[in-house]
């Protein structure tokens, strides 16, 4: 059996196994979550999923591969930040403090150079960064840490969204030859889905802020270290693409709260999720074209992998032009 196999199969199962337990620590702990104006649910549910996520992704990866440096860093960071997550579930910590969380796991990476030094010209070369080495990573690994945080907002959506880019970063991983980016993917994808049988709708418990960061860091991660041990920008581009949809959700809510003078990082009913609600889809309808249109995003992702440097860009360009047109038509843009 190929160890990427394995590594998914180890964790789907122990992710299987391990979230009825880790409800019932949710329970137990207070790690709760209680409807309000802006949420959809309607019952208290408890959070902290995403603990059976990261303990499942760590059992596949001891089981799977062997511990060298670069390793740990990534155990460690995904560690950091689970630690964070915890600690939001059960105590909502201000956003300030939880940022600062996030600064922390990103610059365990950055201890042991794991980081982005340089970017491909499409055109030939590296661009070499140098100073803005370290603030590109930290901003690079906190962006996707926020980007799926904020994208988990109906039952199964984030965990569905991120499978989906975790599968699409195996699948480039292994036509590129990056096995060890693969292995980590799988056993980070066999998490997600495991976990899926509890979270899709209707929900039985949620991933929460533990849940959420662990796979934005981890995706992050992943790609920093697909880029630096392969010397290829596309590492970095690959996951960026198949998380086109949280990310220009994300692009689009600050951009209408700054532009209706609301502060950037105050939740509002304006999200993708909400639009699709409002025009009267149900929560599964919404989920599955959402999840559609990640799928369409991953097979785009791959196609960038076999293209040269305009035609990729053509591709960005077209991606960001139509999911701008889509979001202006359902009004995801209005203070709502």
């Amino acid at each position: 059996m190929q160890v990427y196999i394995l590594a998914f199969i180890i964790a789907l199962l122990a992710s299987w196994v391990l979230t009825p337990y880790v409800k019932k620590l949710a329970f137990r702990i207070g790690a709760l979550d209680k409807p309000d104006g802006r949420k959809v649910h309607h019952g208290i549910m408890p959070r902290l999923g995403g603990l059976a996520i990261y303990l499942a992704f760590v059992i596949a990866v001891l089981a799977t591969m062997h511990m060298t440096r670069d390793i740990f860093a990534l155990l460690l960071g995904g560690t950091v930040i689970v630690i964070v997550g915890i600690l939001d579930d059960k105590y909502q910590l201000p956003a300030k403090v939880k940022l600062l969380g996030q600064i922390a796991a990103a610059f365990v990476l950055v201890l042991f150079d794991i980081k982005i030094e340089w970017l491909n010209n499409p055109w030939g070369g590296y661009f070499y960064l140098e100073y803005f080495s370290v603030p590109l990573t930290v901003f690079w690994i906190v962006s996707f840490t926020n980007v799926v945080n904020l994208m988990d907002g109906l039952d199964g959506l984030a965990a569905g969204v991120s499978g989906i880019a975790s599968v699409t970063v195996i699948l480039v991983a292994l036509q590129q030859g990056f096995y060890p980016v693969a292995v980590i993917t799988a056993a980070l994808a066999g998490g997600i889905i495991g976990f899926i049988r509890y979270n899709f709708n209707p929900a039985s418990i949620f991933m929460g802020d533990t849940g959420s960061m662990f796979i934005g860091y981890m995706l992050a991660a992943i790609s920093i270290f697909g880029a630096v041990k392969s010397a290829a920008t596309i590492a970095l581009l690959v996951p960026a693409v198949a998380l086109g949809l949280p990310i220009m959700d994300t692009a689009f809510a600050i951009v209408r709260r700054y532009t209706n003078g609301r502060p950037i990082f105050q939740p509002d009913k304006g999200h993708l999720h909400h639009r699709l609600l409002a025009m009267g889809l149900s929560q599964r309808q919404a989920v599955l074209l959402m999840y559609v249109i990640s799928a369409v995003l991953g097979i785009a992702a791959i196609l960038l992998t076999e293209v040269d440097g305009y035609l990729a860009a053509g591709i960005i360009a077209c991606i960001i032009s139509g999911v701008a047109l889509g979001a202006k038509k359902i009004g995801i843009l209005n203070d709502r």
